[in-house]
């Protein structure tokens, strides 16, 4: 690290500590040429990809934008906000452990569907509807009828797993 005293490469660590809730290292640094001292702070650095749209037009990530089509989704439904925004910080949080720079809009889209069939089924039905962009009744009734025929959401819970690796993401 450069002193920003003497801009010299040569310094050392002289303490470090967690910051932030762990969020962040402070670390107190002292230059071996002009001997001053000084603090840094080292974070995390998590970008977030570029979306492929499904024109293949690219744009950068918008939370605002997902957030958006989930509280329409969710409008007048009996879903607390808390668990509103522990499914977008989910699906925030399935995008970066993705590690990918671009993203297809598709995908998130499916896992929002996923998120939002656990968390109210009207709501996924909603969003569904818009984002399928069902044409007609029939392609609406054929979607009810495969949500119908799935398991519940709590006998899917009860369930155990036949793979042992399997699990839930």
């Amino acid at each position: 690290m450069r002193c920003p005293f003497c801009s010299v490469d040569d310094t050392r660590v002289v303490d470090s500590r967690l910051a932030d809730n762990g969020d962040s290292v402070r670390r107190r640094r002292e230059c071996n040429a002009c001997r001053e001292r000084y603090t840094t702070f080292e974070t995390a650095e998590l970008r977030m990809p570029h979306i492929i749209k499904s024109g293949g037009r690219r744009e950068p990530y918008n939370e605002d934008k997902m957030r958006a089509g989930i509280y329409r989704a969710l409008e007048k439904r009996p879903v607390d906000t808390n668990e509103a925004e522990a499914t977008i910080l989910r699906i925030q949080h399935r995008i970066l452990a993705t590690g990918d720079r671009e993203l297809a809009s598709s995908r998130i889209g499916e896992w929002v569907m996923e998120e939002l069939k656990e968390l109210d089924q009207v709501a996924y039905v909603r969003f569904a509807s818009v984002y399928r962009q069902f044409q007609d009744l029939e392609a609406f009734s054929a979607e009810l009828q495969r949500l119908k025929n799935e398991p519940s959401s709590e006998t899917k819970r009860q369930q155990m797993s036949l793979l042992p690796a399997e699990r839930k993401k």
